[in-house]
């Protein structure tokens, strides 16, 4: 299959994790055994994905080992590979001398940073790095880690929503809070920088309050670039006024197609232009070099499943332990009951009760692609299922997810993209030296320049 005539590339980042996405990968006797947070192999990863030219590399990120299945970790620790996590600002400034061109975006908590030393640390990198890096803003989901941060629970949906709009917001204004022509350096007269370009933000708001200026100059970007992800109504309300990439859950064609055709809509009734903001869903793909070797890997891949791999998981997402229910019994109807992540966890559960699935099934069923589109496949196959999605506007690329590592990274980055370059869905060099110019998004306005 050709890519589209409309002269539209698709945008693609690649999601690290030392041991793969599908929760039973580790096991596989095909699985890296890359010690935890080994830098080589975040460099490794990000020097394959820059020479493949994709747009990003992105580190997810959680502030606590989840402890909410059966209230404590003993089943994560045991039955997942990956119960620890990497401080995401910390492995992107690591990389930014091992990289020269690609997008570094880590993950921050809106409901338990700190808008100046934010605002202070993706500065700093952004500069470092020449202007290449993204922050994924997220709300956080469990009581594990509000524990973690002094708070006997994790906020409810709409109050931890409100507190990152003015979170987000803050950030901004303390990035604005010098324009970009502040610098003199007038030797001759002892000017170095002009007093009246950096500017007090003075925010008393209801989460948050401070005084500024920040202490690093504007960013490169003016703003890093900021993505989201979710699919709530509440995520989708701030999406609208805040995000410029979403990292989507879509598991069909046509529900994504739905979504993306809805939220461009949405985007002009508040103002902002459909190419102001990229819909980015997560594949699993698993390439093979025939089709029935990728359908063995993953048959493979779902026989190594524990069901408690998925469940100690989802229960830290809904911020609800499963562990109280009946492991082989049909699935009881609790997404009132969810108060973690709604909107995903909710089309999950009523696909358990639409089909029926016990527990069990469910967490077996979750472990193998997370809920996102599952692409296999040889190359072409898959290069061809992405072209269609692509072509078809049902999203403006992809975020990677490779369900075994680093072979499924490995498989992508080497033999997919070469086939999305051939036929002219992907691009085979950078457009400029900063990750909003690889994405094509402008440089916002500071909002204190006159």
């Amino acid at each position: 299959m050709s890519a589209a005539g409309d002269g539209r590339q698709m945008h693609l980042a690649l999601y690290l994790s030392e041991v793969g996405s599908q929760l039973g990968a580790w096991r596989h006797s095909l699985a890296g055994s890359t010690a935890p947070l080994d830098w080589r192999f975040y460099k490794d990863m990000a020097q394959q994905a820059e020479a493949a030219c994709l747009d990003m590399i992105f580190l997810a990120d959680k502030l606590s080992v989840d402890d909410v299945y059966g209230g404590d970790f003993a089943a994560t620790v045991s039955a997942r590979a990956l119960p620890q996590h990497a401080e995401p600002l910390s492995v992107m400034a690591s990389l930014v001398g091992a990289t020269s061109q690609i997008g570094l975006a880590a993950t921050v908590s809106a409901t338990y940073s700190q808008p100046y030393t934010t605002a202070r640390m993706l500065a700093t990198i952004d500069h470092l790095s020449g202007g290449r890096v993204g922050w994924n803003v997220v709300t956080s989901v469990s009581d594990g880690e509000a524990r973690n941060y002094g708070q006997a629970q994790h906020l409810g949906h709409d109050p931890r929503y409100d507190k990152a709009q003015e979170f987000v917001a803050l950030v901004k204004k303390l990035w604005d809070s010098w324009e970009d022509d502040w610098l003199v350096r007038d030797r001759a007269n002892g000017i170095y920088g002009d007093p009246s370009k950096l500017h007090r933000v003075d925010h008393d708001g209801a989460w948050f309050q401070v005084r500024g200026p920040l202490n690093v100059p504007r960013p490169p970007q003016g703003h890093p670039v900021q993505i989201q992800a979710g699919v709530s109504s509440n995520f989708e309300r701030t999406a609208l006024e805040q995000a410029e990439v979403i990292f989507a859950v879509q598991p069909t064609l046509e529900k994504a197609r739905d979504f993306y055709a809805r939220f461009k809509q949405q985007l002009q009734t508040v103002g902002r232009s459909p190419d102001s903001l990229k819909v980015l869903p997560g594949i699993v793909p698993i390439v093979g070099q025939t089709r029935q070797d990728a359908l063995d890997l993953q048959r493979e891949l779902n026989d190594s499943v524990l069901p408690q791999a998925a469940l100690t998981f989802m229960s830290a997402s809904m911020n609800h332990d499963l562990a109280q229910y009946e492991l082989h019994a049909p699935v009881p109807d609790i997404a009132a009951r969810i108060t973690g992540s709604k909107g995903r966890f909710q089309a999950v559960l009523q696909k358990a009760l639409d089909e029926k699935l016990t527990l069990a099934q469910l967490g077996v069923w979750y472990a193998q692609s997370l809920s996102f589109f599952a692409p296999i496949g040889t190359a072409e196959e898959v290069a061809d299922q992405l072209i269609t999605w692509h072509s078809e506007r049902a999203c403006d690329g992809f975020v990677v997810l490779p369900a075994i590592m680093p072979l499924g990274a490995n498989d992508f980055l080497q033999q997919v993209v070469p086939v999305l370059q051939q036929r002219g869905a992907f691009r085979t060099g950078y457009p400029g030296s900063t990750l909003r110019e690889t994405l094509g998004l402008q440089v916002p306005a500071n909002q204190f320049a006159t």
